[in-house]
């Protein structure tokens, strides 16, 4: 679980509330802010986190710490005209409170919006918590705790929020009591779910994907997140069964290459100032997804970990080349 956890630990309230500012957004070069007009209306590019200290001149003015970025940096990002979301990962870990959440939405213009990860209390059958990982989840899909998180998310994010998603870990089938048993209960919760925001399930286990999990997608207006992960079957098979265009807004995360493990490629790609292992293939892939999205008239958010080629933002400003290049 370790792996999504670039943000834990790096956040104060008292830090965010710190007004002072000791970094600033890089200057764009002028070839990169002509891309973003370009782009279709409905779709917001973004990173897991920004707090990277690597990124100077890509995102940063300058070099700073993770402490810094992470109390100072998401108004620096958010300035970046081709970054337009970002995903809350740490929230996966730990629920955020309300004012944390404020701080982040008084940080970035009306126009951004955040992807945010659910409390993994919610998508673990086994208690995260407990150091053994045997030990049954009670919150597992529970509806009153899942009500309780959109409402302080809304509170928090307000209009700035742009999906909650929830992300599954690798489940062994028989551990759920079969794909049909999963499948049941994902649907019960996702229909309980307060129809107030987008909620998107990414999941981590290919037996689950099908015709099944498809329909219930559909009958419950919850999205697939569209994810490439050595986990999950590969991108252009979920494209096959779950039809980005019957999406209630397509949610693509791009966050690790299918021939890498988490550990060696964050070892072999640090400090992610530069693409090392460029995927050309599944950057085509989701260019054409999000022209279809964007051709059914569907909001569309991208996001790029440093993981899957060496720099997110490097790998979003690749992205934005291709699909600008097929647009006047």
């Amino acid at each position: 679980m370790a792996q999504d956890n670039d943000q834990l630990g790096l956040f104060s309230l008292d830090e965010l509330r710190d007004s002072r500012s000791a970094v600033g957004p890089a200057a764009v070069p002028p070839e990169i802010a002509a891309l973003a007009p370009r782009l279709p209306e409905g779709l917001r590019l973004g990173t897991s986190s920004w707090s990277f200290p690597g990124w100077q001149a890509i995102v940063y003015d300058r070099h700073a710490s993770e402490a810094i970025l992470a109390r100072e940096g998401l108004a620096a990002y958010a300035a970046h005209p081709l970054l337009r979301t970002v995903s809350i990962d740490r929230a996966f870990y730990r629920p955020l409170v309300r004012d944390e959440l404020r701080a982040y939405a008084s940080a970035v213009p009306e126009d951004f919006r955040f992807l945010m990860k659910a409390d993994r209390a919610l998508t673990s059958p086994l208690d995260p918590e407990d150091d053994t990982r045997r030990a049954p989840n009670p919150r597992f899909l529970d509806a009153r705790h899942a009500a309780e998180l959109v409402e302080t998310t809304l509170d928090g994010l307000g209009r700035k929020l742009g999906g909650l998603i929830f992300q599954f870990p690798p489940i062994p089938p028989n551990l759920v009591g079969g794909s049909e048993a999963f499948l049941e209960k994902l649907g019960v919760f996702l229909a309980s779910l307060p129809k107030r925001c987008l909620y998107a399930v990414e999941l981590r286990t290919p037996a689950f994907l099908g015709e099944r999990y498809a329909d219930l997608l559909e009958a419950t207006g919850v999205a697939h997140c569209y994810n490439v992960h050595p986990a999950m079957a590969p991108l252009a098979r979920q494209i096959a069964v779950v039809r980005p265009f019957q999406q209630p807004a397509l949610v693509v995360r791009w966050m690790l290459g299918h021939a890498q493990a988490y550990r060696d490629a964050k070892a072999r790609y640090d400090p992610f100032d530069r693409l090392v292992d460029e995927d050309t293939g599944i950057r085509e892939i989701i260019a054409r997804t999000v022209l279809d999205a964007s051709l059914a008239e569907r909001a569309a958010f991208v996001i790029a970990n440093n993981k899957a080629e060496g720099s997110a933002p490097l790998t979003v400003f690749r992205l934005a080349e291709r699909l600008a290049s097929w647009r006047p």
